[in-house]
């Protein structure tokens, strides 16, 4: 929105030296879904990618991955129980595995979900059935672990297990157990003991508890405070004292609430499927108290994000849309209207995980298809896509690229693919 936004980069402050292309957390460094990596061949126009590896062992899951300093991180149900995994990003090769439940927790779509959270020395991680770890990255071992239910009441707004990826942030691991009294939780890093909680809140949409959505930082009015999209919709709490600054009851619905919120400048976009919509919130300061309206919102019928996630360029908003359809489609935030796309049927099916690369948006299917295409809001401009080598059902994990390589989480299989163009 050049003529009412004043956008600027948010920034997660991992406790971390991470090189440039490491990707440490859920949806990449600053959680928008973006890698700054540049000069890569995303053209599948002509030919795939060439397979560099594939390998098992991962255990079934719907989780990604975070990559740092050359280490793979994810995390799924093996023989031990639901385990936090690392593997050589080079080609695969595991280097430690440890498990963080006695059994594979047991829920609608059995798999963990989680993405680790990756500091220098620790990897962040939460079970499906709501314990939160920190582990040493340097050989896996406990360091601490909460349950969010005997901890704090915690429970999830329907029975498919917590899908959250922890947030780290300097000292604090922010995390969403879903209690009446403890919707959002702020740990010590260190030793996992409790800073700061926030209670629920109610509405006429939705239902209580945790979505399955992942928090994120927002600095909007010039207060820095942690939104994430729960049972009964959007809440922002304040950073330092976790007291809700803010709720948006509208975009919640009473099945699942997942895509992690876009928050931007001033501003916050939200969507929600199962029939619900997405809205645009514009968060201010008066009277040194924090806002928030509703600037619209856009019906099922014009936009709804099933899960997948949403990417902000400048004033567009580029996703997948439709209820278990992830429907390339781009959205003039400003004018609130669809310049491409929509109702138009991709290369796929079902709903379509998306990451931003250079200027190119990596659609991957359900379906396990996986398309390039170009981020610019003039016009869809598909730029080739390809079935990967292994595909076993949902295929649901958002794709990452470190150095030059795709990788792709399907279930028990890793395999990586070289789009370097060298």
């Amino acid at each position: 929105m050049k003529r009412r936004i004043a956008l600027f980069l948010l920034t997660i402050r991992l406790v971390s030296v991470s090189q440039a292309d490491d990707w440490p957390q859920w949806r990449g460094p600053n959680r928008d879904g973006k890698s700054a990596e540049r000069g890569l061949d995303l053209d599948f126009t002509d030919r795939p990618p060439r397979l560099l590896w594939k390998t098992d062992g991962l255990g079934s899951g719907y989780s990604s991955v975070s990559i740092v300093g050359g280490v793979l991180y994810t995390t799924g149900n093996t023989d031990a129980g639901q385990s936090v995994i690392a593997r050589s990003a080079e080609d695969g090769s595991e280097i430690w595995s440890t498990s963080i439940t006695s059994a594979a927790p047991k829920h609608g779509y059995p798999g963990a979900r989680c993405t680790p959270s990756v500091t220098d020395d620790h990897v962040y991680a939460i079970s499906s059935d709501g314990q939160i770890v920190c582990l040493t990255r340097d050989g896996g071992q406990m360091v601490w672990s909460r349950n969010f239910v005997s901890d704090w009441q915690g429970k999830m707004m329907s029975g498919w297990g917590y899908s959250e990826s922890p947030l780290v942030d300097g000292d604090l691991v922010i995390c969403t157990p879903g209690g009446p009294q403890a919707l959002l939780v702020a740990l010590d890093r260190n030793t996992g003991k409790e800073v700061w909680k926030s209670a629920a809140f109610s509405g006429e949409a939705g239902k209580d508890g945790a979505g399955y959505s992942s928090v994120v930082v927002s600095n909007a009015g010039g207060v820095k405070q942690y939104i994430t999209l729960t049972g009964r919709g959007v809440v922002s709490v304040d950073a330092r004292t976790g007291r809700n600054l803010w709720t948006y009851n509208r975009v919640a619905n009473s099945t699942a609430n997942i895509p992690t919120p876009v928050a931007f400048g001033n501003y916050v976009f939200c969507s929600s499927g199962y029939g619900t919509g997405s809205a645009l919130l514009q968060v201010g300061k008066v009277r040194g108290r924090i806002t928030m309206r509703e600037v619209y919102f856009l019906e099922a019928g014009t936009l709804q994000n099933h899960h997948g996630g949403m990417i902000q360029v400048g004033d567009y908003i580029y996703c997948g849309n439709g209820h278990n359809n992830g429907m390339p489609t781009c959205l003039d935030m400003d004018k609130a209207n669809i310049t491409w796309g929509g109702k138009m049927r991709g290369v796929g099916k079902g709903s379509a995980a998306v990451t931003m690369v250079g200027d190119s948006l990596l659609f991957r299917y359900e379906s396990g298809h996986l398309a390039s295409i170009k981020a610019t809001p003039r016009s869809y401009q598909l730029q080739g896509h390809f079935m990967p080598d292994y595909q076993e059902g949902k295929s649901w994990a958002h794709p990452v690229v470190v150095d030059g390589r795709l990788y792709l989480r399907e279930q028990d299989v890793l395999m990586c693919y070289d789009v370097s163009g060298r």
